[in-house]
This record gives structure tokens, C-alpha cells and sequence, in this order.
């Protein structure tokens, strides 16, 4: 009979920069994926549902709550960060093996939320503007200048 391990490698990042990269599998190890060092964090990784028509690309990572993770996930709602998940079969008896990967999915920070237990992270894509929300911005005048302060506006 053959079995299979399967793993998570995740790499967190602001406007193109990487800040992390975790993995899930080898307990209190790094690991070597593509070449990079992962460091060990536990956490799930569910939700991905694809179909031919490209919607239900919404997802979720759970961490367990404690003040290490809290630090970094308020600030990856707030700032809509992009976090690419590997899914991987993992050769479980060589942490710096080859792993074979299953599919990548990125998506971007829209929601997340915590209890005493858990932190959970809301993760949805671009490619599926038509069937949920298109992920979410906030209108400052760095992105679109000054905005009127009346509903008065003529054009000319």
C-alpha cells in the first residue's frame, strides 16, 4: 500500500516584498523547498474550490492564536498582503528532499478573525471578481487625488 504525506509551504509577502516563509509538516525543523528555508509554524490550509468556470476561489489559513502571530496577521488584514500557498507530497523521511508540488494558489488578505484558540486568515483571489467581492481597497488620495466633499459636482 502507498502512502502519501501531505504539507503546506507559505510564503507571506507586502508589495513584493517576502517578509516569511513557513512550513507545516516537519515539526520543529526547517525545511527546503525550491531551494528556501521554511520555517516550521503550525497551521491549516482549506477551502480551495475550483471549478471550470473560475469562481469559488475563496480560502483560509488557521493559526494557532498567540502573541507571535497576532503581531504579523493584524497588520496582513490591514494591509491586504499576498500569501502563495504550495501544496505539497512530502518525501517525509528527508526534510531537504525533492517534494512533489500538487498546486500553488495565491491569494490576497481580505478578513480575517481570532477567538482564544485560533486565528483565522480569509484569503480570496483576483480571478474571482464576478462571483464574490473583488478583494478590497480603500479609496485615499494617493490612489485617486482629492475627492469632492458634496454630492454637488458638475462637470464641465
Amino acid at each position: 500500500m502507498t502512502q502519501y504525506a501531505f504539507g503546506h509551504a507559505l510564503r507571506i509577502k507586502s508589495q513584493g516584498d517576502l517578509l516569511y516563509r513557513f512550513q507545516n509538516f516537519f515539526i520543529n525543523q526547517n525545511a527546503t523547498h525550491a531551494g528556501a528555508s521554511y520555517d516550521f509554524v503550525p497551521f491549516g490550509f482549506s477551502g480551495v474550490t475550483v471549478n471550470r468556470t473560475g469562481d469559488g476561489l475563496e480560502s483560509s489559513l488557521v493559526f494557532p492564536n498567540n502573541d507571535l502571530t497576532r503581531a504579523w496577521s493584524v497588520k496582513s488584514i490591514q494591509e491586504y498582503w499576498i500569501i502563495e500557498v504550495d501544496v505539497l507530497i512530502l518525501d517525509e523521511g528527508n526534510v531537504n528532499g525533492s517534494h512533489t508540488l500538487v498546486h500553488s494558489y495565491v491569494g490576497q488578505v481580505t478578513g480575517g478573525q481570532w477567538d482564544n484558540v485560533s486565528l483565522n486568515l480569509q484569503l480570496s483571489s483576483v480571478l474571482d471578481a464576478v462571483g464574490t467581492d473583488i478583494p478590497r481597497r480603500s479609496l485615499t488620495r494617493k490612489l485617486v487625488g482629492n475627492l469632492p466633499l458634496t454630492s454637488n459636482v458638475r462637470l464641465q
